[in-house]
C-alpha cells in the first residue's frame, strides 16, 4: 500500500498533500522536529522526532519503502528515500526519481562546495502560486502511478528471494 511521508519542517506544501492523501484514502506520516498543527484523521499521523541533526531525516529513510511517496526538499534524504525504491518529490513538483536523483546530488554537492570556498551563489527564488500546482499535479501524478506499481499493474515488481 502506497503511504506517504512528509518532511514537515519548513514544507511549504503540507495543507495540499493533506487534501491529496485524505482524497486517495492514504497513510501520511508528518515528520518533524517540533510539534506542528495536522488534520484530525486516522489517515494522518504525527511524528515528532528528538531534536538533532537529521533526526527526522533518519526516521523516514528508514521507514520509507517502495511503492511509497516522500515530500522533501533535501536532496541528500532523497537519496537515501530513492534507494529503498519510493519516489521523492519537492515542494516545487520536481520528481526526484532513479533517473533525477544522481543529477541533483552532483549540483547540490557543487553549490555546498562553492559555498565552502567562498564563492557567492545566488540564492533560490521564493515559493510561487504556481510551484504549489505544479506540486499538486506531480503529487497526483505520483499517487496514481505508485498505486499502479504497488497494484502488480505497473511496472513488474521486484522478485525477493526467500530467506531461509
Amino acid at each position: 500500500m502506497t503511504r506517504i511521508f512528509i518532511d514537515a519542517d519548513a514544507c511549504p506544501v503540507r495543507d495540499e498533500t493533506y487534501r491529496v492523501a485524505l482524497r486517495y484514502g492514504l497513510q501520511t506520516f508528518v515528520v518533524s522536529n517540533s510539534l506542528l498543527a495536522v488534520p484530525a484523521s486516522p489517515l494522518i499521523e504525527r511524528v515528532v522526532v528528538t531534536q538533532g541533526m537529521d533526526v527526522a531525516d533518519d526516521w523516514i529513510a528508514e521507514h520509507a519503502a517502495a511503492h511509497d511517496i516522500v515530500i522533501s526538499a533535501d536532496i541528500p534524504l532523497a537519496a537515501r528515500c530513492v534507494a529503498r525504491g519510493a519516489c521523492v518529490l519537492d515542494p516545487k513538483g520536481r520528481i526526484l526519481d532513479d533517473n533525477a536523483i544522481g543529477m541533483a546530488l552532483a549540483v547540490r554537492n557543487l553549490m555546498t562546495d562553492l559555498r565552502d570556498t567562498g564563492v557567492v551563489t545566488q540564492s533560490n527564488r521564493g515559493f510561487t502560486r504556481a510551484d504549489r500546482s505544479t506540486f499538486l499535479s506531480a503529487l497526483d501524478t505520483a499517487v496514481v502511478k505508485a498505486r499502479k506499481r504497488a497494484s502488480g499493474h505497473g511496472r513488474p515488481l521486484p522478485v525477493v528471494p526467500p530467506t531461509a
